[in-house]
Parts: structure tokens; sequence; C-alpha cells
């Protein structure tokens, strides 16, 4: 029996599976020039905590975020990760709960106002449209919950590109959900990985991009991947 037919190999090849679906689908973050991408759940992990923290007020259900016009996005200028969205304006679709007593309209405004704030000042998101549905009037602001703590799957830092990112302020930690930390190719090199919540996404990135431009022989193209955004100070871990 091979490795890949063995329970142990099938249950390793659907774990990695299921970590990949997990991430949904990879966000450009900022332009085409900027070779940087997060995953939908990081995005919409960020986007939550923001509104959520933000005090009473209308209260955000599902969220899922996409290119706004797919047939129109510019292709990126460095090699996306794999089924990456090309590199064009996004659009936020969300469901809410509005207090009742408070007009709908303001309601709306007040939630895509803190989307977008959150999406370009914690992120680096281009985000060109904010999609709200009202699915319930609440006549009292509910119970705000803790989120649970979000999955780092940690990798080491290591080999030149590796040991760069890694000393990038920002960087939490290499992560390895699509496999190793980093990926090299001829020319081209990916760096996966977790951020801080105190710095900007987008920023951290081109950081990065730089940082492992420069320690790499050649000066390769660098595309980031930012797999979760997670607080500097507490040990990643998870699965």
């Amino acid at each position: 029996m091979t490795t890949a037919d063995s329970p142990r190999g099938a249950d390793g090849w659907t774990a990695a599976v299921r970590r990949r679906l997990g991430l949904g689908r990879l966000l450009p973050l900022g332009g085409p020039a900027d070779g940087a991408w997060i995953s939908e759940r990081a995005a919409v992990r960020v986007l939550r905590d923001a509104v959520e923290g933000r005090g009473p007020g209308p209260v955000l259900g599902e969220l899922r975020i996409r290119v706004a016009d797919p047939d129109r996005a510019p292709d990126a200028e460095v090699e996306p990760p794999p089924s990456a969205l090309a590199p064009g304006p996004l659009r936020i679709e969300a469901t809410m709960s509005a207090l009742s007593g408070q007009p709908l309209p303001a309601a709306a405004s007040q939630l895509r106002s803190a989307l977008l704030t959150a999406a370009g000042q914690r992120l680096g998101l281009e985000v060109a449209e904010v999609d709200l549905r009202v699915t319930e009037l609440l006549e009292a602001p509910p119970e705000r919950r803790a989120p649970a703590p979000a999955e780092v799957r940690p990798a080491e830092a290591e080999g030149a590109a590796g040991l760069a990112a890694a000393g990038v302020p920002g960087v939490v930690a290499l992560t390895r959900v699509l496999g190793k930390a980093v990926h090299p190719g001829p020319g081209h090199v990916r760096v996966e990985l977790a951020t801080d919540t105190g710095h900007r996404a987008l920023d951290v990135a081109r950081a990065v991009r730089g940082a492992v431009a420069e320690a790499v022989e050649g000066r390769p193209s660098v595309a980031v991947l930012i797999t979760a955004v997670v607080e500097g100070d507490r040990p990643p871990g998870g699965a």
C-alpha cells in the first residue's frame, strides 16, 4: 500500500484540503502591483472584530467578500497564489440585524461605514461596494461573545527568504496552510504568513516583499499570502 493510499495518508490529505477550503477566497490586498493576498477567513475575522468592538448598533450576520467585477479586474503583476482572485476592487456582501426603533437606512449606513473603514485602515482592501441585507429586527442588543482564537499553523523560518520575512515588524509567524511557508520558483518566491492586528496587513506584506527580494539572490519577484491576523503577543497555535 502506498502512503497516499494508506489511512494515515488519506487523513493527512483530507486535513490539508479542509485547511485550504477553510481559508475561503484568496482576496487581493492593494492593487495589481502589490503582490499581496489575504484569506477571506482572516479578512472577515478582522472586519467582524472591528464592527463588534464599536459598541451598540446594528449586528453583523453572514459576511462574504468577492471581486466586484471579475471580468474587468486587471491581471496581477506578480505571480499569484493558486486560485487567488484577480486584484480588482472588492464587494462586501453581508446580512445584518437592526435594533427596533433605529431607522434602517441609518443602521445600514453606520454598518457600511464601519466595514469600509476597517477594510481600508486595518487591512488595505480596496472595496468598491458594500451590499447589506436586513434579516431581523431586534428588541434589544444581543449579548456579545468573545470570538474563538484564530487558528495559525506555524512554520519554522528557514532559508534567506524565510528569515527575512520573519524579521519584518508585524509578522507574527510564517504559516504552512498551502504547504511550505516559502514556495520558491524560477525567479519568484511566495511567502505565507500571519500578521499582527496592530499592523495594517498590506503594509506588512509590502515590507515582506522588499525584505525577501533583498535577501534572496537575483532579487526575485515576491508574492505574500496572509492566512491569519492575530494578536502579536499571543503565541501562535492551532491546527
